[in-house]
């Protein structure tokens, strides 16, 4: 295969389904090898990996708990011995949670900050370790670090905008080694675990200036942008894709 990525090596994190499958796609069409991530669903990650495969790409499924320190630190560095190298890391793996603060249990708050914000800077550190000039770290966030529209989110919100300052902050430590740290913070978008039908789509939609879901499609789109050489000069960067959401 050929493409702007064409000799870089990546890993996308919880890339079993959704937003992480359709990044791991595009990274693959545009030329990267590609490894991703999965937790609960291998029959998912093992249908991602034989579609880039069946396409002329090259990929592989890790097995990692994005919980697990350890397991995290694994994956990234069998990624990079798989490929001889990284080039490009997607943070995706997420999770979510729905209770009042008065409310939510701290095995609960623990396991959210655990997947949504300590994986994201395990992850990051050991990629760090790993890339040369040129790396690319992308983490994919949520509009809702900035704005919160509704009950029940606050700690999903809070994990959100904590990725935020440690993307900020890693730009400045790993500029110099000319490795570049954005967030993309989508907005409504169509998912299994979020549907453009689903029962909150209405709320969504027409919080949006669109009036409608994006797709998966368009989180990739921007993801694959800024893991090419001319998004080299974006950094520390948080990016919306959100239909207006938070216009």
């Amino acid at each position: 295969m050929t493409g702007p990525l064409f000799g870089k090596a990546a890993l996308v994190t919880g890339a079993s389904r959704g937003i992480g499958a359709a990044i791991a796609r595009r990274l693959a069409a545009d030329g990267a090898k590609v490894a991703i991530t999965y937790f609960s669903s291998p029959e998912r990650a093992a249908a991602v990996v034989a579609g880039i495969v069946a396409a002329g790409g090259e990929a592989i499924a890790l097995r990692a708990d994005a919980a697990d320190d350890e397991a995290v630190r694994e994956a990234v560095g069998e990624a990079a011995r798989r490929f001889g190298r990284l080039d490009i890391l997607v943070n995706n793996a997420g999770t979510g949670t729905a209770a009042s603060i008065e409310d939510l249990p701290m095995a609960e708050f623990e396991r959210v900050v655990a997947v949504n914000f300590r994986s994201v800077f395990v992850a990051m550190q050991a990629a760090a370790r790993q890339m040369t000039e040129g790396g690319r770290i992308i983490t994919i966030g949520s509009v809702n670090g900035d704005r919160v529209p509704f009950v029940h989110g606050a700690i999903y919100a809070a994990t959100k905008a904590a990725v935020g300052g440690l993307t900020r902050g890693a730009a400045r430590d790993l500029g110099p080694r000319g490795i570049t740290v954005n967030l993309v913070q989508p907005g409504p978008i169509d998912t299994d675990m979020n549907p453009a039908d689903g029962p909150w789509a209405a709320a969504g939609r027409a919080a949006t200036a669109l009036g409608r879901f994006g797709d998966v499609s368009d989180v990739a789109g921007l993801v694959a942008y800024l893991a090419r050489d001319e998004a080299g000069f974006i950094t520390g960067a948080s990016l919306n894709i959100d239909g207006g959401y938070n216009a």
